[in-house]
């Protein structure tokens, strides 16, 4: 648990106008109002963040970022009825299922190799929607999911949940944890973004 607040113990707050992703429908709305009123993830208290349980999906990516260590606490302290865990691994493995129909048996293919939908979105597959959205945890905080991945790869009872860490670990967790850019990379653009505004601004 410490090394999950130690890794997102610089995550800054995007903004309560900036925590909503999706739009589309009601419900993505309705997710994520509780938490406009937390400005600290440490806050969130855990009957929020189970009667809440679809707010993962509907956050910003900044708003995923800020609050999913507050998932990922509750989880270790065994306070959590729903389960973070798909959101950090779920579309890195591959598979298909053989589906009867009447007379007919379909195999379909399951998982990130999925298309994501065609009419909307081109090529793209889960596995690629997947790397973008976490792409958004820095190496700091991207080693506190590796280190609660750890976790729960240690008590899972399923091979399916070892195999879905493992394959997420190698896919991409690991190499994240070593080579995305540090909260200072991040602090270090903002401040040199700022100047660069001001100087222009002022010219």
């Amino acid at each position: 648990m410490s090394a999950i607040e130690e890794g997102f113990a610089r995550t800054p707050h995007p903004g309560a106008e900036f925590l909503q992703g999706s739009r589309e429908g009601c419900e993505p709305g309705e997710a994520v109002e509780p938490f406009r009123a937390f400005t600290d993830w440490r806050d969130v208290p855990a009957d929020t963040l189970n009667a809440q349980y679809t707010a993962l999906s509907f956050f910003s990516k900044g708003g995923f970022r800020f609050f999913l260590p507050a998932y990922l606490v509750a989880d270790v302290r065994n306070l959590l009825m729903v389960d973070p865990l798909f959101h950090l691994t779920g579309h890195f493995g591959r598979g298909v299922v053989e589906v009867p129909a009447g007379d007919r048996t379909f195999v379909r293919e399951i998982r990130g190799g999925v298309l994501l939908n065609p009419r909307r979105y081109g090529a793209i597959i889960f596995e690629d929607y997947a790397r973008y959205r976490l792409s958004v945890f820095c190496r700091e905080e991207a080693r506190a999911i590796v280190a609660y991945l750890a976790f729960r790869r240690d008590k899972a009872e399923l091979d399916i949940e070892r195999e879905d860490i493992d394959t997420a670990l190698a896919a991409f967790w690991k190499r994240r944890a070593e080579e995305a850019p540090t909260a200072s990379d991040l602090q270090a653009h903002f401040e040199r973004e700022q100047d660069f505004i001001a100087g222009m601004t002022s010219a």
